[in-house]
């Protein structure tokens, strides 16, 4: 393709990111299917240049406002272009030559628009630091709570691209076995530093060429993700639920963790993931898990099952804040029901997951949120109202990353971990008390 192709397929992706209601990641994955002829160059600049856009959107906008420009896909890439790569008006003007397939020719206002920015850089001295820091305007106060003196270089981080995490199934394969053969493809291929059975790809690439994804010996999932799975320590032979179960990534794992050995039940309220779940578990040769539709989180399932139980997760519903350098578009969505809204449902979900639980089993209490609304002040909320519950410590709770893991929570952020942002907490609930001793009986 060339240089003005491109980029109309990047409008056209952009566009059709904005208008849809699912994440970016997954309308660019049905995008460029559809697409297949494209090659892995004009596959890596349309998505290069999908992000940087997606990740300069409010600083684009100020720009915009200042020059009482449409915040329109177009006029930000053509601001982009200038401010970002610092191309001249005559090599815009080039670019959006009107050619079958290439981008219409500029108008007079964005002639305009071309010229008022020229010579300037992206960023602004009078801009925001939220603007700045492409912070959206819900999330300021919670995010400055939570970071303090940290909050500018938290949300810096967020702005750079994540490497690519697989996850090796130890049922089909190794991880010594896999990063031999991605490295033999050339590509630059690197053991995860914390969890044991992750590995990094740098490269952005066609996930076509991982053949491992359609054998099942490998999955894609973060490093921290990893982590909260393998936090659950589900042993072989035990009975676990993965209660916000979704299209399954952390199901996987957990059921890879009881080599095939016991009872997973992954639970959701959305037939389509729990579909998508089902389908990656037979692909991945795990037959010791089943699928199961709630109602709700009070579906009466849960309590014709309560205390059933050795370990429960509770990835709860968020509002993704930890994701946003993954999924940049994602910063632009306010959760639906409000924070507050948001805290009070996770709360419900966390209390009625906890039923199913057996006495000395546990409960792992999970988010993609850096919010401590949603993670720490969640949490101490629970173990308020449920005496019967105390926290592990994480070494405690999953003794083989001991070497990784410290304190009563774990805490992910992409400044401080390189991963995506995760919290977990594991919760135990007390033992039965022995049954008392009966006094011998007399004649």
């Amino acid at each position: 393709m060339t240089p003005s192709l491109r980029l109309q397929a990047t409008l056209d992706l952009l566009s059709e990111v904005e208008t849809a209601p699912r994440p970016a990641d997954a309308v660019t994955s049905g995008w460029f299917r559809d697409r297949r002829h494209l090659t892995d160059a004009d596959r890596g600049a349309i998505l290069d240049l999908l992000y940087t856009l997606l990740r300069h959107r409010a600083r684009l906008g100020w720009w915009m406002a200042q020059q009482g420009a449409a915040d329109s896909p177009r006029n930000r890439l053509i601001a982009w272009l200038a401010l970002g790569e610092g191309k001249t008006p005559d090599q815009i003007k080039r670019l959006f030559d009107g050619t079958p397939h290439a981008p219409a020719a500029l108008s007079s206002r964005e002639n305009s628009l071309v010229r008022a920015v020229r010579g300037a850089a992206i960023t602004h001295v009078d801009m925001p630091e939220e603007v700045h820091l492409e912070c959206p305007p819900w999330a300021v106060a919670p995010l400055r709570r939570r970071f303090g003196a940290a909050f500018a270089g938290e949300m810096a981080a967020t702005l750079t691209a994540p490497a690519l995490d697989l996850r090796v199934n130890p049922l089909k394969s190794t991880q010594e076995v896999m990063l031999r053969a991605l490295n033999d493809m050339g590509l630059s291929a690197e053991p995860t530093k914390l969890a044991p059975h992750g590995i990094r790809l740098r490269e952005r690439l066609s996930l076509a060429r991982l053949s491992g994804l359609k054998t099942g010996e490998i999955e894609i999932q973060d490093e921290g993700s990893q982590l909260v799975a393998l936090l659950v320590d589900a042993k072989p032979g035990a009975r676990v639920v993965d209660f916000c179960a979704g299209a399954g990534g952390k199901t996987l794992a957990i059921a890879a963790q009881m080599h095939n050995k016991g009872h997973v039940i992954a639970c959701d309220i959305n037939p389509t993931r729990l579909k998508r779940c089902g389908e990656r578990l037979r692909r991945a040769g795990l037959h010791n898990v089943e699928t199961r539709l709630l109602t709700s989180e009070s579906d009466p399932w849960i309590k014709r099952h309560k205390g059933g139980f050795d370990r429960v997760l509770v990835d709860a519903p968020c509002s993704g804040t930890g994701t946003w350098r993954r999924n940049p578009d994602a910063r632009w969505r306010a959760p639906d029901l409000g924070l507050d809204a948001l805290v009070a449902l996770q709360a419900r979900i966390l209390a009625s997951a906890a039923r199913l639980v057996k006495p000395g089993g546990r409960v792992v209490y999970a988010t993609c949120s850096v919010l401590w609304e949603e993670n720490e002040a969640q949490v101490a909320a629970f173990l308020a109202a449920h005496p019967a519950f105390r926290t592990v410590p994480l070494p405690e709770a999953a003794p083989d990353l001991a070497h990784a893991v410290t304190g009563d929570h774990l805490s992910l952020t992409p400044a401080r971990h390189d991963t995506d942002g995760f919290f977990a907490a594991v919760l135990q609930r007390e033992a039965a008390p022995p049954a008392p001793k009966q006094p011998p009986q007399t004649a």
